[in-house]
């Protein structure tokens, strides 16, 4: 090996903000005149130099360069010890490079700075602040959180009187201002406070006051720097509003007058155009109009005794013909008839619901919705689809294994469907829903489910058999 390093102090502290040289001593151990390269090693190369940044050196001469440590004043940096080394190249034989290493210890620093925010706050029962505490320096930092305020008329509370920060991070502290007594009505009152942001370091120190002669070591914390004050104040308002009392008193006046409108007024005339409008032509008009149960059933009475009359007229001809024809026959017609045809049968309001569930490339999924029973008709007018999940596939609803509809469902999410004239469904008929899904939706703040679900909802009248 042609060269030998070596750093004076292996183990050095730098104040961050300040440069700390440490000298490196170089040897050239070779026969021949060598220049020697230097590079710095490890978290610290970023703020470290050496100075000059070569030297050159005949066989067997020592030479002396210097390793600058400038830790910055920020958080980037933090406080304690860091391993470091220096690479030393020759030139001629970079194989041959010397790396000695050694610790630099950086200094923690604290600087705090605090801000209230908002500075001022109103309201009837409270005041809401916060204290926004940032923490620039290397290390973390304990921070102890008070207040005072001008009078005993208010007080000052914190959610938390003390605050831990990392280095380079922020906090914030509720601060709460609450009035002694509130105030129903009238001017509101103005509460000035302080609020004060103290950082706080612990530190050991020995106590000799025991008997034993031996020495306890106690933490004690004490400030570091003198506490931030910050000036705040609070608007302490009145419960009920200074136009409340206002606005009862107009919302009083407008009912009275209304009521006095309406009394004076409306009402009166009314009543006289009520009066005025009921003549004797018009209550004549209306008893012609109303039709009295007596009438109706005599009526009825008219009309079958008419019916009668007719059957028993065709009978009488019918036989008069085929007295003509043979030569003896009767002279009465038949006098009974049906008049009553046949009619489709009553029909009763009928729903059904399915839901059907199904997974990603698992094949489609059936569920069955209706079955008509035996000697009746569905008449389906009403189809409602829900996709509730967002989900991504194909929906089919199908009568009698027949599409009635092919819906895609990333298009909806709720649809309906409304026939004027109904889709028959004999006896025995099936309405069903198919499911295909090709991705499942997510509902909005809920964890995403694992399979697609679809309802489908129906509506329509199912008709019993023909009646005679």
């Amino acid at each position: 090996m042609s060269v030998t390093a070596s750093l004076d102090a292996a183990t050095v502290t730098a104040e961050p903000g300040g440069a700390t040289d440490v000298p490196l001593q170089i040897l050239n151990s070779g026969s021949t005149v060598e220049e020697y390269r230097f590079e710095v090693v490890g978290a610290c190369a970023a703020w470290s130099t050496v100075e000059p940044p070569t030297l050159s050196l005949y066989p067997g001469a020592s030479g002396t360069v210097a390793l600058r440590l400038s830790p910055p004043r920020d958080p980037s940096v933090p406080a304690g010890e860091t391993p470091f080394g220096v690479r030393v190249l020759p030139t001629s034989e970079p194989g041959e490079a010397v790396v000695p290493e050694g610790r630099v210890t950086v200094a923690p620093f604290t600087e705090v700075t605090a801000e209230l925010v908002p500075r001022g706050s109103a309201g009837a029962r409270r005041g809401r602040h916060q204290l926004a505490v940032d923490n620039r320096g290397n290390a973390p930092v304990t921070v102890q959180l008070s207040a005072r305020t001008g009078s005993e008329r208010a007080r000052v509370d914190f959610a938390a009187t003390e605050l831990v920060i990392p280095a380079g991070h922020a906090d914030f502290g509720k601060v709460r201002v609450r009035p002694a007594k509130r105030i129903w009505r009238g001017t509101p009152v103005t509460h000035p406070f302080q609020a004060f942001v103290a950082p706080r370091v612990t530190d050991g120190r020995q106590d000799d006051g025991r008997q034993d002669g031996r020495r306890d070591v106690r933490q004690e914390t004490r400030p570091l720097f003198e506490p931030l004050v910050l000036d705040g104040s609070y608007e302490q308002q009145a419960i009920l509003p200074r136009w409340l009392p206002r606005a009862l008193i107009l919302a009083a006046v407008v009912i009275l007058a209304l009521v006095g409108l309406w009394y004076g007024l409306l009402r009166p005339a009314v009543k006289s155009t009520a009066r005025e409008a009921v003549t004797p032509e018009v209550v004549a008009s209306a008893a012609q109009r109303t039709p009295s149960p007596d009438a109706g059933a005599a009526d009825g009475g008219t009309g079958a005794a008419n019916g009668g009359s007719t059957a028993g007229a065709d009978g009488g001809a019918s036989g008069e013909g085929q007295q003509s024809s043979s030569g003896a026959g009767s002279g009465a017609g038949a006098n009974s008839g049906s008049g009553a045809g046949s009619a489709q049968g009553a029909g009763a309001p009928t729903s059904a619901r399915v839901e059907v569930r199904d997974a990603v490339g698992g094949g489609m999924s059936r569920g069955s919705a209706y079955q008509v029973p035996a000697g009746s008709t569905f008449e389906l007018t009403d189809i409602v689809v829900q996709n509730p999940q967002g989900d991504a596939g194909t929906l089919v609803v199908s009568s009698q294994d027949a599409p009635v509809l092919r819906l895609a469902l990333e298009n909806f999410r709720d649809t309906d469907y409304h026939f004027v004239t109904p889709i028959l469904v004999p006896a025995g008929g099936e309405i069903a829903m198919t499911v295909d899904c090709r991705q499942v939706g997510r509902p909005v703040q809920a964890p995403t489910p694992s399979r697609c679900a679809e309802s489908l909802l129906l509506g329509g009248t199912l008709r019993t058999g023909a009646a005679q």
